[in-house]
């Protein structure tokens, strides 16, 4: 079975006796963040091997199996002939992706965000670079595109986080090697997230690719599609912004 998504894409149905959403780790397919956005898309499981025991492995290039795991360029290029290869792309990094859509626009709109992520990155599998291994940074800046379509429902979060009592939990800014809008999160998470509120798409976009999404500067580049060089000076911008915001000192050489 297939679906048909705007007209002429299509996606495989999920397979006879599976129930779309399981996870990696075996817990009860309704159970993961990823369960609702799985089922929307309609993704089969992994292939099953020769005997039908259970799933198996795929070489780097995606053909065949050959005892080691494929690149996710190595799926995509797969999916081209065989496109239930891409739902290994989608069980790599659905869950990464629904956490981030989660934080910047809440749980209410994850599931539709990620799933909407991996609709347009299956229609455009055959635009992939697939000199890059890891697609992680071509779906966030997907993500990121989609994000960009509820900009008023993520600031009017970031200020309902504003107003928050200051010792609500904030995690994914913990890291003290990675700048003050990681380290001061936990003493200052209402005001973060009013200087972050204050901060341009763009700023938001890249500091949270970096800050959340854990990207390196090369990856924010690629999701992005701007020069590393625009990173680095956008990055120390916005960081001198948020320290402005956030009343603290200036970093010994920024």
């Amino acid at each position: 079975m297939v679906r048909t998504v705007s007209g002429d894409t299509r996606f495989p149905a999920a397979a006879p006796g599976h129930e779309p959403g399981g996870s990696r780790d075996g817990t009860d397919p309704g159970s993961g963040t990823r369960g609702g956005a799985r089922g929307a898309v309609g993704f089969p499981p992994y292939d099953t091997g020769p005997d039908g025991a259970g799933p198996y492995e795929y070489g780097p290039s995606g053909t065949g199996p050959e005892g080691a795991e494929p690149s996710d360029a190595g799926l995509i290029e797969a999916s081209l002939t065989t496109p239930e290869r891409f739902a290994g792309v989608f069980d790599r990094h659905a869950d990464e992706i629904h956490a981030y859509a989660g934080r910047r626009l809440g749980p209410e709109h994850a599931d539709d965000v990620t799933a909407e992520t991996f609709l347009v990155a299956f229609r455009k599998r055959h635009r992939y670079d697939t000199s890059r291994p890891d697609a992680r940074p071509w779906l966030y800046g997907i993500a990121g595109n989609l994000i960009s379509g509820h900009r008023r429902s993520e600031v009017r979060r970031l200020r309902a986080l504003a107003r928050a009592p200051r010792d609500a939990d904030e995690r994914g800014f913990h890291d003290e090697d990675r700048g003050a809008e990681r380290a001061s999160a936990a003493a200052l998470r209402p005001a973060l997230a009013a200087a972050l509120a204050r901060l341009s798409a763009a700023e938001r976009d890249l500091l949270l690719l970096v800050a959340w999404a854990d990207l390196s500067y090369e990856e924010a580049a690629e999701a992005l599609r701007i020069p590393i060089g625009t990173v680095r000076s956008r990055l120390h911008r916005v960081r001198a912004k948020l320290r402005r915001h956030l009343d603290l000192p200036e970093e010994n050489g920024s």
